[in-house]
């Protein structure tokens, strides 16, 4: 016992010093901007934080926007929102002296001078990746990952790193050392995960770019959460090197990298400067496909594949109207919807994503807390993980009866042999090249879905591990998806909700009913998505449906 209370005091300690770190992080900052606005009384910060990233970065370029007076316009908005929301998690200082270079260099880079927020997970020389575990306090990276040395090359100024849930397997934004990051539209609602910090902090304008990781929305459920854009790419579209990861190894669920932004054109942007000479060289492992401007800037018609339920997870009322207002304009606008059918998401969900995620039966997700404090949002998984196969087995065949949905993902929780593993990666592959066939066959060019939202209440999310049906589906398949909002939840949306009642009628139901309560004027988004390698066609209906 005397052990374990010294061994439990020394983690409190790390815990406390890297708070006091976060807390300095944000003294300099202010520091920073005050010593700037001392020198430049005359600049007019708001004029700049109004620039959309395409005019913004032009301006930089040309040199009618000084780099530096861009560069403090942000640290004190981003320092605004921290106090705020609690999304930033350390301030790199030595931007500082990449602004200082840059005044210096010649104006090159798509980005040249564009101040960029950093998820906690992606690794930034001498800083922490922690992913909210304190036993990655106090080892910092000894490199930047190629993403980040990707956006330095075309200019841009990582300047802060954002908040995470602890292990990045939940969709809210909380964990022991840096605490709980809020949504700026409404403090008590989540900003969604686990680029949680990034939601919060280009949503609020904090940050004009964003770069973050997917395994199943974590890009798109901040972004959708928070009123915002962002897009996850095929999954080995850009280079993954140097990004930690929640569930290290498996090849089910396909995670990726992508940007958050305000608008469509922004992650456009960003997505031409990192589709450049400089990834395909850095990572060899990187497909050298630049941006294929062709196909974004392209006006055809399109042929659109819709739904409004995947017949897993309700949706609430103000997304069915979502996606039946977006169908409708886009229809108006010259373009062909054609309703899809979606089949069989509970077995995608539970014999594809959980199993393939916990095929080892979760005993390296378990590995990953030994020695922690608490187990996050994630107690449930973790407790699953933790048990005896014969304790599965009894648990899932007495819960079948009462709670399917549980007894399935018990069910998926099983340890498997290295022939399962191999036999669930060719039902993934089979299921695929099916989805793929019946898209096909409607002659279809990309797809309009539902996203589920509007935030949810802080805390809700570790409930409700079983909601993100809509975005997991296109992990598993590997599809390019990015989510653009398009309306706000009215009055008559929450009356509606009381008729709310789920599929399933089960715990997990009733639950939804209640986090999707009380959310007139939040944001709800629709999600775009393309076959794969057509990141640019859903970056291209992005914007049509972004215009409409």
């Amino acid at each position: 016992l005397l052990l374990r209370w010294r061994r439990r005091r020394a983690l409190w300690r790390k815990v406390a010093e890297a708070q006091e770190r976060q807390e300095r992080s944000l003294v300099r900052m202010e520091r920073a901007v005050q010593r700037f606005r001392e020198q430049h009384p005359s600049v007019s910060t708001a004029s700049i934080l109004s620039l959309p990233l395409p005019e913004l970065s032009k301006k930089l370029r040309d040199g009618s926007l000084p780099a530096d007076h861009v560069f403090y316009a942000y640290v004190g908005k981003a320092l605004q929102l921290a106090t705020e929301t609690n999304c930033i998690t350390e301030f790199l200082q030595e931007s500082e002296n990449q602004v200082r270079r840059a005044k210096l260099k010649e104006k090159q880079g798509l980005l040249y001078g564009v101040p960029v927020s950093i998820k906690d997970s992606i690794d930034c020389q001498g800083h922490d990746s922690t992913l909210g575990f304190i036993k990655n306090l106090n080892k910092p990276a000894a490199e930047d990952s190629v993403v980040v040395q990707v956006l330095k090359r075309q200019g841009a100024i990582p300047f802060v790193k954002t908040n995470v849930p602890q292990s990045l397997i939940s969709y809210d934004c909380n964990n022991l050392i840096f605490g709980q990051t809020r949504n700026p539209l409404l403090y008590t609602r989540t900003p969604g995960g686990s680029s949680g910090g990034e939601g919060a902090l280009v949503g609020g304008g904090g940050s004009i770019l964003g770069i973050g990781t997917d395994v199943g929305g974590s890009l798109r459920f901040p972004a959708a959460f928070c009123g915002i854009c962002a897009i996850k790419p095929t999954g080995k579209r850009l280079s993954k090197r140097g990004i930690m990861s929640g569930v290290v190894g498996q090849k089910a669920v396909a995670a990726a990298v992508g940007p958050l932004a305000k608008d469509v054109e922004s992650l456009a942007l960003c997505l031409r400067a990192l589709l450049s000479e400089d990834m395909f060289s850095l990572d060899s492992t990187v497909p050298p496909l630049p941006f294929n401007e062709e196909v974004y800037s392209s006006t055809k018609p399109l042929r659109i594949g819709y739904y409004e339920t995947d017949f897993f997870t309700m949706p609430s009322p103000a997304m069915r109207r979502a996606v039946r207002q977006t169908k409708e304009l886009l229809e108006e606008a010259g373009h062909t919807l054609v309703p899809f059918e979606l089949t069989n998401v509970d077995s995608v969900i539970f014999n594809y994503c959980v199993r393939g995620m916990f095929a080892d039966g979760g005993s390296s997700f378990v590995r990953k807390f030994k020695g922690e404090l608490e187990k996050g949002g994630t107690r449930m998984f973790f407790w699953l993980a933790k048990a005896p196969h014969w304790l599965k087995t009894l648990l899932s065949w007495t819960s079948k009866p009462f709670v399917p949905r549980l007894s399935s993902i018990i069910r998926s929780m099983k340890e498997n042999t290295v022939d399962e593993v191999w036999s669930l990666h060719q039902e993934i592959e089979d299921f695929c090249h099916q989805f793929i066939a019946q898209w096909k066959k409607l002659n279809l060019d990309v797809m309009l879905c539902p996203m589920l939202g509007p935030a949810f209440g802080i805390g809700y999310p570790a409930k409700l591990s079983v909601a993100v049906s809509y975005t997991m589906l296109y992990n598993a398949l590997d599809f390019p998806a990015g989510v653009v909002p398009v309306t706000l939840v009215t009055d008559e949306d929450e009356e509606q909700l009381k008729g709310y009642k789920g599929y399933y009628q089960d715990w997990w139901d009733r639950t939804l009913a209640k986090a999707f309560r009380g959310s007139v004027g939040m944001p709800v988004a629709v999600q775009c998505v393309a076959l794969p390698w057509q990141d640019e066609l859903c970056l291209r209906f992005m914007k049509e449906v972004e215009t409409l």
